[in-house]
């Protein structure tokens, strides 16, 4: 080997070294907790600034400032965030996309308290520790770190413990582990790794707040090498890339490729990350979990006239305070991109920067005619240009997106915002000499920002125009629900690309807009770690809100501007460690807070003038009897979940039941005082007649309306008007269906035909494979083996959404509600994207579950599980579908809404529909079914009408 070989092998295992201890940090944090770190580099610049100040400004002993850093502060940091940041999340059962956002915003709260304590600028004084001289010390910790990691988690108790709350925290809890316990050592022994990576580092790079903790967090690329799990994995990749990257620059090509080799040789850890996140087998998919079921926040009375005149008011300043008002409407321009993509759109975006950033880099090189192929433009055609040209490099995100979700998704948009910086903005060769200027007659800066207005006020209607409407309603519905969403019709990843299309256009013309109002194109702008402050600010202040991205660009560019640098930073990052608290926005959390304050009028005490003046009203007729008055107040209350009339739903002959349906399980068979009436045949099955007068339910006064009127036994064409004569519609046949889980067949040669006018059950023990089946049907799981035939085309390979509208629809087990949307938009969803598009669908299923009420306007957030899976009922018959696939309807229903469901099932079959029902219910099968059939490991065994069948079934004593 020669000396340069060696010395560069050296040096790249030295690189390495420092690489692979943020790897083992992040894989242990990850195995215990579930979080990937985002804060893992900004813990190591805090640790590399302590000891500094200790060594350099305080002159402690290099040993006594190591011991204070890496033993105690290091650790510390770790059980803090754990303590007061990561349990809370995990206690109040916060989704992953919160979880997700705290880390970004400790990263973000991090750094702006670095840049206030020790300023922005870099440091070149960081004293060296641990042998980090010499690359053989820096190797042999890790080594060492690593076979000391492993062999605890593979041979201790802990280390027993630390897998099983990796498998199942909560089964590992109810098995006698203290998971709080295990998290807190997994947070503190990762921010010890990663206290000395940052010690290693500093001597070596830029010690500055934002370069040392992205230069960190650009290496996770080995942590998702290893699957987040192997940390053998994690030490190789480190060590492989460091001397791969150090053997690059012994290659020096002539031409265009010498910059391109250069910049890879120096961003080897980038292209890795690159790799990792859009190429190799996702990470994260446990957390890619619906959305928290919050109700939409409504926009306080008045704001929009408030912010317009707040955004009028720069047109009086001058001088400075003018220039940096100039920043403000390009910043939200940015911002709203931000809240079409992830406020509603609900996919996690940590790359918008970088299209602000080309977009400003476009326009630059436009205007200034060295953009290849096109000549000079004026600056309003240039900007108008570099939008045009941005937009479908959206689809670097978005393509990624339509398979991945949460930290996977988040992974890979952070990938692509690093790549841009390092490989566009960070680049000569581009950026040199680059000048922006502003566009003819906008000179002044306050003629520039009426023109700013002008555009914000464009983007604006284009946001308010992805945001509602047809478009809008399935936006919220993929956020929400992706599978829901999907199964109603939606075309799930076309609108991913839209909304990743759309917020690249708008980040493009946000970050031409700053550019030409700073007059320069400036990649500090634009760096990853402004894309990550940019995200935390629109999730903390409201992300589906477009006053909260103006909100946002105002107090970030005021705070910059009028305070030290890092007060917005930290402020930002402050309110994103407390995202799990208000997931809504500030303002929903201070209308709680109002709420909970406000005093209720049954609290409120009369005094004796008081209550002598109503005696007196009421004796006039002027104020109802306390009696009238109760029922009006009842009638009014809003639903509590699990309150007797939180789960009521019209039953036969009116009869109202609020017992669940597992507290009648022990009643006496034949008992007519608690056994409903027996449904009547289906051809004359009525739904149950109207209530004289119903008691308000539902949170909706008057009360909804029974799920059909008195004198119909069909749909009204809610089911699609399809003739009852059996045959008509196609029919959905299953032949010899496979399905393999690791190893498992969990569907070994199913045959089964579903046809129109009747009602096809499949029951079975837990594992006899009917969900498999069910998926299988419906699109969301393909088959090892085998063809799935919807009249005479095979759909085997058809998506979800793609069944839907050939008139394939279904239910789920767990309920796939839209909750911020209302319930009329809820339905509206399927009516716009099912098997035709009939305006007055929506408002037939409504009226035929007893939705038509009040209750259509009333948010889906909360409602009680009887209500919400009539919405779900009438969403899927909205779109008027030919074959009807239901997932154990019955689910957490009563008795009374348990009749009221056959009736409408029956009413469905009657018009023509093909119904499918899985249900462990057996005395619902015996009384809806045409036909069962009843599996075990995956087959079928027995299949016929349902008396033979399930006597035979009891019978022979299977579990069901």
């Amino acid at each position: 080997m020669s000396s340069l070989t060696y010395d560069l092998t050296l040096a790249g295992l030295s690189v390495g070294s420092a690489a692979a201890l943020t790897g083992i940090g992040l894989v242990v944090t990850y195995r215990a907790t579930g979080v990937l770190n985002f804060a893992h580099g900004a813990i190591a610049m805090v640790c590399a600034y302590m000891l500094r100040q200790c060594v350099v400004e305080w002159g402690w002993p290099l040993w006594a400032g190591a011991a204070l850093t890496l033993l105690v502060l290091a650790p510390a940091i770790g059980m803090v965030l754990e303590r007061f940041v990561f349990r809370p999340l995990s206690v109040l059962g916060s989704d992953p996309a919160q979880t997700l956002v705290a880390s970004i915003g400790v990263f973000v709260l991090l750094v702006g308290g670095a840049a206030l304590l020790w300023g922005q600028g870099a440091r070149d004084d960081a004293p060296e520790v641990l042998m980090s001289a010499d690359p053989w010390g820096q190797l042999a910790v890790v080594l060492v770190l690593a076979a000391a990691v492993g062999a605890v988690v593979r041979w201790t108790r802990f280390g027993r413990e630390l897998r099983a709350v990796v498998d199942d925290r909560q089964l590992a809890v109810l098995g006698g582990i203290d998971a709080d316990r295990v998290a807190a050592a997994g947070w503190a022994f990762g921010s010890f790794t990663a206290g000395l990576t940052g010690v290693l580092l500093a001597p070596y790079v830029r010690l500055d707040p934002y370069g040392l903790p992205l230069l960190v967090m650009e290496v996770v690329a080995v942590a998702v090498a290893a699957r987040m799990r192997s940390l053998p994995v994690a030490v190789l990749v480190a060590l492989g890339i460091g001397v791969a990257q150090s053997q690059l620059t012994r290659l020096h090509p002539s031409g265009w490729r010498e910059p391109l080799l250069q910049a890879v040789g120096a961003n080897l850890f980038v292209v890795a990350l690159l790799v990792a996140a859009l190429a190799l087998p996702r990470v994260g998919t446990r957390d890619a979990l619906p959305r928290t079921a919050t109700a939409r926040v409504p926009t306080p009375q008045g704001a929009w006239t408030v912010a317009a005149v707040l955004f009028l008011l720069p047109l009086g300043f001058a001088g400075s305070d003018l220039h940096t008002s100039v920043q403000v409407p390009a910043l939200a321009v940015v911002l709203l991109s931000l809240v079409v993509v992830t406020g509603r759109g609900g996919q996690i975006s940590l790359g918008q920067a970088a299209y602000a950033g080309l977009g400003a880099l476009f326009t630059a090189l436009l205007a200034a005619g060295r953009f290849p192929g096109l000549p000079r433009l004026p600056e309003l055609a240039a900007l108008a240009v570099a939008v045009l040209l941005v937009a479908p490099l959206g689809l670097l995100t978005g393509w990624p997106a339509i398979t991945r979700r949460g930290l996977a998704l988040a992974l890979a948009t952070f990938a692509v915002g690093v790549g841009v910086s390092r490989f566009v903005f960070a680049q000569p060769y581009a950026t040199a000499g680059l000048s922006l200027g502003r566009p003819a007659g906008f000179e002044g800066d306050r003629a520039y920002y009426v023109l700013e207005l002008a555009l914000l006020a464009t983007a604006l209607l284009a946001t308010w125009s992805l945001r509602r409407g047809r478009t809008g309603r399935a936006l919220a519905a993929m956020r929400d629900h992706e599978a829901g969403a999907a199964a109603t019709g939606v075309p799930v990843p076309s609108l991913k690309l839209l909304a990743f299309v759309s917020g690249a256009a708008l980040a493009a013309l946000g970050g031409g807009m700053l550019g030409m109002g700073l007059r320069a194109f400036d990649p500090a702008a634009f760096d990853p770690v402004r894309g990550l402050l940019w995200f935390a600010a629109i999730m903390v202040l409201g992300a589906d809100s477009t006053l909260g991205a103006l909100a946002a660009a105002a107090l970030l560019v005021g705070l910059d501007a009028g305070t030290r640098g890092g007060v917005a930073a930290a402020l930002i990052g402050l309110l994103a460690v407390l995202i799990g608290r208000f997931p809504g926005g500030p303002h929903e959390a201070l209308r709680t807070a109002a709420t909970r304050l406000r005093v209720r009028p049954s609290s409120a005490r009369l005094s004796d003038r008081g209550r002598a003046v109503r005696g007196l009203l009421r004796e006039q007729g002027k104020l109802p009897d306390t009696a009238a008055q109760n029922d009006l107040t009842a009638a009014s209350e809003p639903p509590r979940a699990g309150s007797e009339r939180a789960s009521e739903w019209p039953g036969p002959n009116g009869v109202r039941a609020s017992a669940r349906r597992g507290a009648d399980s022990t009643r006496a068979p034949g008992d007519p005082a608690t056994e409903p009436a027996p449904p009547p045949d289906r051809a004359a099955a009525e739904p149950p007649p109207a209530v004289s007068r119903p008691a308000a339910a539902d949170g909706g006064s008057p009360p909804p309306g029974p799920p059909a009127p008195d004198h119909e036994s069909r749909t009204g064409g809610a089911g699609g008007k399809h003739p009852p004569a059996e045959g008509r519609g196609p029919t959905l046949r299953a032949r010899a269906l496979h399905a393999t889980y690791a190893g498992f067949k969990a569907l070994n040669g199913v045959d089964l035909d579903v046809h129109p006018a009747r009602i096809t059950a499949v029951v079975g023990p837990n594992g006899a494979g009917k969900s498999t089946l069910f998926h299988c049907l419906a699109g969301t799981l393909r088959p090892a083996q085998g063809h799935i035939h919807y009249g005479d085309r095979d759909i085997t390979h058809l998506p979800a959404h793609t069944r839907t509208r050939l008139g394939i629809a279904r239910t789920f087990q767990q309920l796939s509600v839209f909750p911020t949307l209302t319930v009329a938009e809820n339905v509206h969803v399927g009516a716009e994207q099912g098997r035709t598009r009939n305006p007055e669908a929506a408002e037939q299923a409504l009226r035929l579950l007893g939705l038509d009420g009040a209750l259509r306007d009333a948010p889906a957030a909360d409602l009680p599980t009887g209500t919400l899976r009539r919405v779900e009922l009438a969403r899927a018959l909205a779109g008027q579908p030919r074959v009807f696939l239901l997932d154990e309807p019955a689910a957490g229903l009563d008795t009374a809404e348990v009749a009221a469901l056959s009736r409408v099932l029956k009413a469905l079959a009657a018009d023509g529909t093909a119904l499918l029902v899985v249900e462990h219910d057996l005395d619902l099968v015996a009384d809806l079914a045409d036909i069962v059939h009843v599996m075990s490991a995956g087959r079928v065994i027995a299949s016929g009408p349902p008396a033979h069948v399930l006597d035979a079934l009891g019978a022979q004593e299977t579990p069901v």
